[in-house]
């Protein structure tokens, strides 16, 4: 039967590569995510590995808490002369290697937005990494040296004026030469050069270093420095060697982006999921078109087992071939992936690109596996034809027993999926635990409404086809009733569609409702003024901003945050918060307990926490815990009030800015406050306050009210575009399956064509007629899609209310989310319409 099932798909080869289509689209997005993200970790390898080329050991400070920022701890300049003392030390030379940022003479940004900037320090010797491509190293206080990346993209030349920021005020340097570090793609980060005293005082860090590069000398193994190295310095800091801290790098690097592969994959086996209905579709019409070569097998003497095997050894071949074409499509696809990440601003570091045997063996399974498990069922219905099929046309139709389990299992997956996704969003486990069962109770929601929709669709149908009803009467009238023919068929075409409208609709209602309370909080907690924060939205800026704003006409005062990352002991992260004594000036602060004299008169050992970090941990006024701090510091805060903290303003604990320097080395501000004086003309004030940024601070801005909501509505907007155009793929896999039934739906319907041909019906009505079919069955599937995002947002939200999340429904948009479909629907008709209206009348008058 193998090669008899091989014959039977080279026949029928475009309803083959149809098939084929939609698996290829979802391995190759699947394959794609592993290539770009392999790409990437090997782009780190390669960074790294190059950065400790000449170094034998690394000294550092222990890191037991990772800041959002990516600030580091330092170790003391004291232990440089102990080191360099070592037996078998031939060179040690401490360096810094901090966040920055980085401008032109005109005051433009150098680099991508959300691409990190790092101020690094000259290195003597072989310990020097950066090689520099032209012009020479920064010699004295005044210059300054950048990676050839950076000033291509920024068009700069030698010997112009470049300004840097670290934790201070900008300073400007003399352009002497382009640095290159192996030959992987920064992503665009960029690395600024100065000498290390420079470095030191741009950073607030005199006394201190990021690390301490060691080379040993020769004949000296690394192990052996590094084991004689260990004994000479105290036991916070960390001591490895060159390929252990690359190592290390790396898969903390790993570690951090696991997320984005996660992400990816998401997406990738969205699209495969989706592709798995239009392959199921594909197999029952084609099952259902072979019924009298069925027939005539079993006439011929073929089992039923025989005919299963004919039908899946197709399907496997199918699977197979369009996993390997996937498998190449997956270059294709992580090429488009890391430019439309480059789109948004999202630069990362890249390098020839990498396929890994993991890539190809997940592909070949995902492909072989889905391909296989969609065409089962269209398999054993073949089973079901008899011999006298091969005599005349038959159509098993299902019998009551099997609507009545249809509709039993429809209702058992969907109860068990409201199950998990509500276990899911109760809490408990970790958030990997919880979100798992997230998708996979939103996954068997989706598949048990699958089964019930064949139930919905003449219904769905009248109520989508009442338009065009309307406006064209009998061809609208025809096209519905086609839709409502097979209402299995219909059905199972619009859940492609359902699937990628469901989850669109539920990233559009969900970003409404986050814009809506962003800006609800932003009016309720701010109380009017002027806010300072950096320019990308998220990073710390220099204090000396505030200080600097203070001293400028017609401001009051100045409130500001400081936020460092921490963790409980015995338990997961925190964010620790220190505002200004007088903070509840510019935010309002809605109090549990303690009140606005427990913030002032706040102590060294003492915390205001957030209900829910007390409630989580059974935490009340008079009670202690225990956090540790990036330094290492493990300090003990007794709780003295509490508040509710809207979408995490606050934090959840609240120190004093004493507390967050000393014990968590934090002195720059995550945010100011401006409150400007009565009677004082608040844009002019603003306009004073950018001007001196601009010229002091150019990584901060300096907005309104209504511009702060802005900003944090436009970060919301460029998520949900991202998820747009991930979820497009999904949307594309649907509308091509809607076309592919299109299309093999008028091969079985040759001679209707000509019938109506032949009865008077012009071409142009045959087209009209076919896309509006496609148009109901794409509405059919959007209204459905729509429901369920709907559902699933309130769902989700309903954890969320806690924090003041409120959900939105933005009619607006799903209206113009209804009206896309239509069109969209128009759009994947245009090939099959213009194949019906060809047809030859005579021909389709005799075809059987």
């Amino acid at each position: 039967m193998t090669g008899l099932a091989l014959k039977s798909v080279w026949a029928r080869k475009m309803r083959a590569l149809s098939t084929v289509i939609a698996v290829v689209i979802g391995v190759a997005f699947v394959a794609g995510s592993y290539v770009l993200t392999d790409t990437i970790f090997a782009a780190f390898d390669e960074i790294f590995s190059e950065s400790l080329k000449g170094t034998s050991v690394v000294v550092t400070a222990k890191n037991p808490v990772e800041q959002e920022s990516g600030e580091v701890p330092t170790v003391s300049a004291a232990l440089l002369p102990r080191i360099k003392q070592t037996r078998g030390v031939q060179q040690a030379a401490g360096a810094i290697f901090t966040p920055g940022g980085f401008f032109d003479s005109k005051g433009e940004k150098i680099g991508s937005k959300f691409a990190p900037k790092f101020i690094s320090s000259t290195l003597p010797g072989k310990l020097e990494s950066l090689k520099y491509v032209e012009g020479h190293r920064p010699r004295g206080p005044t210059e300054a040296s950048i990676d050839r990346a950076a000033a291509e993209s920024s068009h700069l030349e030698l010997g112009e004026k470049i300004g840097l920021v670290g934790e201070g005020r900008l300073r400007e340097f003399e352009l002497v030469g382009f640095t290159q570090l192996g030959s992987a793609s920064f992503g665009g980060a960029s690395i600024a050069q100065v000498t290390l005293p420079v470095a030191q005082a741009l950073t607030h860090k005199r006394g201190r270093f990021d690390q301490i590069s060691v080379a040993a000398a020769k004949g000296v193994e690394p192990a052996t420095l590094k084991r004689r190295i260990e004994a000479e310095v105290p036991r916070d800091v960390r001591v490895e060697t060159g390929s252990e801290s690359a190592d290390r790098s790396s898969e903390e690097i790993r570690d951090n982006l696991s997320f984005l592969q996660t992400f990816l994959l998401v997406f990738g086996f969205i699209a495969v999921f989706v592709g798995s209905f239009i392959i199921f579709n594909t197999f029952s019409i084609t099952v259902a078109q072979r019924v009298t070569e069925f027939g005539m097998l079993r006439t011929l003497g073929a089992s039923r087992r025989q005919i299963l095997s004919s039908v899946l050894i197709e399907a496997l071949a199918i699977g197979l071939v369009g996993a390997v074409l996937g498998i190449g499509g997956g270059f294709l696809v992580a090429l488009a992936l890391n430019g439309l990440f480059e789109t948004f601003g999202i630069d990362l570091p890249t390098t020839g690109l990498v396929l890994e045997t993991r890539t190809v063996v997940v592909s070949l399974l995902v492909g072989v596996i889905v391909t296989f498990v969609a065409s089962l069922v269209p398999a054993l219905r073949s089973t079901r034809v008899p011999p006298i099929a091969a005599l005349h046309g038959f159509v098993p139709t299902p019998s009551r027993r099997r609507r009545v389990v249809a509709f039993a299992l429809s209702v058992l997956l969907a109860l068990a999926g409201l199950a998990l996704l509500v276990a899911g969003l109760g809490g408990g486990g970790g958030a990997g635990g919880r979100a798992a069962k997230i998708g996979i109770g939103a996954l068997l929601i989706v598949i048990g409404g699958s089964f019930y929709t064949p139930r919905l669709v003449p219904a769905l149908a009248r109520v989508a086809g009442w338009p065009l009803e309307r406006v064209r009467r009998l061809i609208g009238r025809l096209a519905r009733e086609n839709s409502e023919r097979n209402p299995g068929r219909t059905a199972v075409t619009a859940a492609a569609l359902m699937i990628g409208l469901a989850l669109v609709t539920f990233v559009t209602v969900f970003a409404a409702g986050l814009k809506s309370t962003v800006a609800q909080v932003v009016e309720e907690n701010f109380a009017g003024g002027l806010v300072i924060q950096n320019s990308d939205g998220f990073s710390p800026i220099p204090a000396g901003a505030a200080r600097l704003a203070a001293k400028v006409p017609g401001v009051e005062s100045v409130q500001t945050i400081r936020s460092a990352q921490a963790k409980l002991i015995g338990d997961g992260g925190v964010e620790v918060t220190a505002p200004s004594p007088g903070i509840e000036g510019s935010v309002k602060v809605e109090w549990k307990s303690g009140g606005p004299p427990a913030l002032r008169n706040l102590g060294r050992s003492q915390a205001i926490v957030s209900d829910s970090f007390a409630s989580s941990h059974g935490l009340t006024v008079g009670d202690s815990f225990r956090l540790l701090s990036q330094s290492g510091r493990r300090p003990r805060f007794t709780v003295v009030g509490e508040f509710h903290s809207k979408l995490g303003v606050f934090g959840s604990v609240l120190v004093t800015q004493t507390v967050i320097a000393r014990v968590f080395d934090q002195r720059q501000d995550r945010i100011d406050f401006v409150e400007t004086e009565s009677g004082a003309d608040e844009a002019t004030v603003q306009a004073l306050l950018t001007k001196g940024a601009e010229v002091a601070f150019p990584i901060a801005e300096v907005l309104n009210q209504g511009e702060l909501k802005e900003s944090r509505e436009s970060q919301v907007d460029q998520l949900v575009n991202l998820f747009y155009a991930l979820l497009g793929l999904a949307i594309l896999i649907s509308l091509f399956g809607i076309a592919n039934t299109l299309a093999l739906s008028i091969h079985e319907r040759t001679r209707e064509l000509g019938m109506l041909r032949a009865i008077g019906m012009s071409r142009r009505q045959v087209r009209t007629m076919i896309r509006y079919e496609s148009v109901i069955t794409a509405l059919i599937g959007a209204i459905l899609g729509m429901v369920l995002g709907v559902i699933f947002a309130a769902l989700i939200a309903q954890p969320l209310k806690s924090e003041g999340f409120t959900l939105s429904y933005p009619i607006g948009s799903l209206v113009v989310l209804l009206v896309l479909a239509a069109l969209a629907g128009v759009l994947a008709a245009v090939l099959p319409a213009r194949r019906a209206s060809r047809l030859d009348v005579l021909e389709s008058l005799q075809y059987e």
